[in-house]
């Protein structure tokens, strides 16, 4: 195989962007082969667009039609492990859109079956981890340049959405075909690269509220508290109501402090002496000539990296990474079988709003599960 043949399932905005850089040739390893969509305009769409290319209107029907040897998934949340698993059963490999799923036992499902096919290429679409800024937050906090993690902190409000948003598609913020609101659409980027970055809470506590703002079901105000075990915390605040908005990313360790402002900033402050040993060994006279003003390069360095951004090649760079690892055995960027991680984050969230109470990880599934389909259910009641 010199190229791999790509099947886009769902030829909506997502998919229409996916085609056209692939039929613009910028993927060097990947070609379009073939396209799926159950909307009888798309399917007019692609051939005004696309004349040449193979058009499905059944997603099993192009797995079985010897015209693909990769798909990915541009569909609604819910059918992501379900594709999945197809397209694996018929040894194709796959990329899906995040978040992996709705609810963890769905996405374990998918995982337990990729697991029992590895010579296949399973990934996820978290196109933030080929940003530099976060690649390098994350090498500096591995190699320990900040110490062992006390507290992270990300606040990212900047996804303003007015209910005009909302009220273009009848899907759209809805638990029985979304599955949630700013959690599982908007800030599952934010959910993973925090995971990736300072691992998985071990308990979570939050404050969710459901149409607080806009006229919907599902969360538009998220406000999240982790512990992380051995005393290390983290929050969480997300919304979509918030039209000035604020990214910022902090991260404090025992030996210096990492923020990020905007996804486009990173500040490393990494301390001289160890915060417990300055404590040990600092005089009260020291202390309060450091809050008077005093220099505060005995106790600190600060590094700033400004970064460009490199948006319109993340999408491109998971694609050619995906491609790369299926001809030439390149490691992945996003392991599919870590699309798990944000979701049972995203979970414990909502559980532990709507019980009221703190959860621990891993949840309860079937206590989710169940709780999500009395949203169903009352979602379906009073429309």
């Amino acid at each position: 195989m010199e190229k791999v043949r790509l099947g886009i399932i769902g030829f909506g905005t997502q998919g229409s962007y996916y085609a056209e850089f692939l039929n613009e040739g910028k993927i060097e390893q990947m070609e379009l082969a073939a396209l799926c969509d159950i909307d009888p305009a798309k399917k007019e769409e692609a051939a005004e667009k696309y004349p040449e290319l193979p058009f499905y209107e059944d997603y099993l029907e192009m797995l079985e039609s010897g015209e693909v040897d990769a798909v990915v998934t541009t569909v609604p949340h819910y059918l992501h492990p379900e594709m999945g698993i197809e397209a694996l059963k018929r040894d194709i490999h796959a990329l899906l859109e995040k978040p992996a799923g709705v609810y963890s036992k769905q996405v374990k499902e998918l995982n337990e079956f990729a697991a029992s096919k590895p010579d296949l290429t399973f990934a996820i679409m978290f196109n933030q981890r080929t940003n530099p800024l976060y690649q390098k937050v994350k090498e500096i906090v591995d190699n320990g340049e900040i110490g062992d993690l006390r507290r992270a902190n990300w606040i990212i409000t900047s996804w303003w959405r007015p209910q005009s948003y909302y009220d273009q598609s009848a899907w759209r913020a809805t638990w029985g075909e979304e599955g949630g609101g700013v959690l599982v659409n908007q800030a599952p980027h934010q959910i993973d690269l925090m995971q990736w970055i300072c691992g998985m809470p071990k308990k979570v506590y939050s404050n969710v509220k459901y149409g607080y703002q806009r006229d919907i079901a599902v969360e538009d105000e998220v406000t999240a508290l982790f512990d992380y075990g051995d005393g290390a915390t983290g929050s969480f605040i997300t919304c979509t109501h918030d039209p000035i908005g604020t990214d910022r990313f902090e991260l404090f360790g025992d030996k210096g402090k990492i923020i990020v402002d905007n996804s486009k900033k990173v500040t490393i402050k990494r301390l001289v002496k160890s915060e417990q040993e300055m404590s040990d060994n600092m005089t009260m006279m020291e202390v309060y000539n450091l809050v008077q003003g005093g220099d505060t390069d005995e106790m600190y360095t600060e590094e700033v990296i400004e970064f460009e951004s490199n948006w319109q090649e993340q999408h491109p760079n998971v694609m050619r990474n995906f491609a790369a690892n299926i001809l030439d055995g390149e490691e992945l960027l996003a392991p599919g079988a870590e699309g798990i991680n944000g979701v049972t984050v995203a979970n414990s969230i909502h559980l532990s709003s709507w019980l009221d109470k703190e959860v621990e990880l891993p949840i309860d599934e079937e206590l989710f599960l169940e709780e999500l389909n009395k949203k169903i259910e009352a979602e379906k009641t009073n429309n």
